[in-house]
Order: structure tokens, then C-alpha cells, then sequence
């Protein structure tokens, strides 16, 4: 199936391993053009660099720390010269750390909401206008969590701040939808990322529990026996940055392996 992302420009953060990575490979194998950022400039010079060997996609890449305007605002200035449009813009960012609210002062709440929610406010502020010069539409993705459907257990940081983008998300797509830009966000559930072992690694600690077994106890919670792929993540920003998802916007795709109790 054709999804309509050959030449177009895709903007990945936080994209030099894990769901980032993911999610800019698989627009690169759907023909897309890559602008890619990370805090790591070595990291994302070498994911650029393999992106690039499999798919022969154009890939721009810098590093940039994504609680930093000013890094964000030099990312997008780059851009601009190197590809003047943008298509796709995949917000994403790294996660808070675990805790419960008697471990997490005020300060922790203040960095938490510089990384999950101001990151993808100041991202959009400054990607938005490569969108629009086109005057084509556009399609804004946002990486959540699904502990924003269904709070997670020791991550007090994620649960607060994870609603408030979905809120942010349907906002904007009713503001943005008059000039066929959708806005949706993806929530993913437990996929074998490093993020992933590095929960394990601080729940394992504080449930005093072998990794294995935490693990184990994971996997048993997922109806479908397993945690996701991720590239079966990248496949669904993939989808909803294509042409085939026009008509879908303000909402949220749960990649969760069923795992979400909750109806809607």
C-alpha cells in the first residue's frame, strides 16, 4: 500500500534509539525525507548514518536537548534552510523518572513538565511554521504513554503530565484542522525499548523483586503475551503521518497489546 510519504519531510525527535529511532526508520522506508534530532550528537550522527545505508533517505540530523528553546529554535532554523517545508512533525522526548509523590519534590515536578509538555509545546511552536508554508496540510504526532488512559504503578511524573497533552492534542487539532493539519497523539504501552529495561531495572529495586520476575509479571498483564515490537510502533506513526490519515485527528491509538482495561 502506497501511503503517500514519498518526498515528503519528516521531523523525528528524540530519535536516536528506541521509539524515535522506530518511528523515523519506518517513515524513511515509506520514502520520506528525515530531519532527526538527539541529545547525543554521536548517537544520532550514527543512526542518521545507518537510516540512511538501508533506506537511501535524505536524513538531516543535530543534536539538540529538547528542554532547551534555543536548541529546538536552531533545529528548526536548519531545517528551513535545508528542506524548506515540513510534513510530518513526530514529537517525542525522553521520559521522566519513576518515583511516587512522597519521593518527588517541587523541582522534580518542574523538570518533568520541561521534558514531557513544554518540549512538545516549544517543538510545535517552532516546526508548525514549515508546515504551513506548503499550505498542503500536515500531520503533528505526539509520543505519550498509555499510563495517561491508566496510571502506572511508581510513576507519579508520567501519570501527571501525559493527560495534558492529550488535552493539548485535541485543542490544537480543532484549532488546526481548518487547514487540514491533523493532530493526534500515540500511546504506547509496554515495548521493548531500553526505556523499558531501565524501569524494570528501578521497579525490580524497589519491589526488591529479581528483573526476571518483574519482567515476567509484565508480560503476564498483556493479553497478547508479549511486549510490542518496536517496529510495530513506527508502523502506526508511519500510518497516521501517511495520506491514508486524512481524516483522523484529535484523537489517541493505544499500541498497547490490549493491556488497557478501560472502554474508551
Amino acid at each position: 500500500m502506497d501511503m503517500g510519504l514519498t518526498g515528503k519531510v519528516a521531523v523525528v525527535m528524540a530519535s536516536s534509539r528506541g521509539l524515535g529511532r522506530a518511528s523515523a526508520l519506518q517513515l524513511a522506508r515509506e520514502g520520506a525525507h528525515l530531519a532527526i534530532a538527539s541529545r547525543s550528537a554521536e548517537r544520532i550522527a550514527a543512526t542518521a548514518k545507518a537510516i540512511s545505508a538501508e533506506t537511501g533517505a535524505r536524513v538531516l540530523h543535530r543534536a539538540v536537548d529538547v528542554t532547551r528553546a534555543e536548541d529546538i529554535a536552531a533545529f528548526a532554523a536548519e531545517v528551513a534552510s535545508v528542506y524548506g517545508r515540513v510534513d510530518v512533525l513526530v514529537n517525542n522526548g525522553g521520559g521522566p523518572p519513576p518515583g511516587t509523590f512522597d519521593a518527588l519534590d517541587e523541582q522534580a515536578f518542574v523538570a518533568a513538565t520541561n521534558l514531557v509538555l513544554l518540549n512538545v509545546v516549544r517543538t510545535t511552536k517552532a516546526i508548525l511554521p514549515l508546515i504551513r508554508s506548503h499550505k498542503g496540510g500536515g500531520r503533528i504526532i505526539t509520543v505519550t504513554s498509555a499510563g495517561a488512559r491508566e496510571p502506572l504503578y511508581n510513576m507519579m511524573l508520567s501519570n501527571s503530565l501525559r493527560p495534558a497533552i492529550h488535552g493539548w492534542t485535541k485543542t490544537l487539532s480543532k484549532e488546526l484542522g481548518p487547514e487540514g493539519i491533523t493532530v493526534n497523539c500515540i500511546a504506547p504501552g509496554i515495548v521493548g525499548t531500553e526505556r523499558i529495561d531501565e524501569l524494570i531495572a528501578a521497579n525490580s529495586q524497589r519491589m526488591v523483586k529479581p528483573p526476571e520476575q518483574v519482567r515476567a509479571e509484565m508480560i503476564a498483564r498483556i493479553p497478547l503475551g508479549r511486549f510490542g515490537r518496536p517496529e510495530e510502533f513506527g508502523a502506526v506513526v508511519a500510518f497516521l503521518g501517511s495520506a491514508w490519515a486524512s481524516y483522523i485527528s484529535g484523537t489517541t491509538i493505544y499500541v498497547d497489546g490490549a493491556a488497557m482495561a478501560s472502554v474508551v
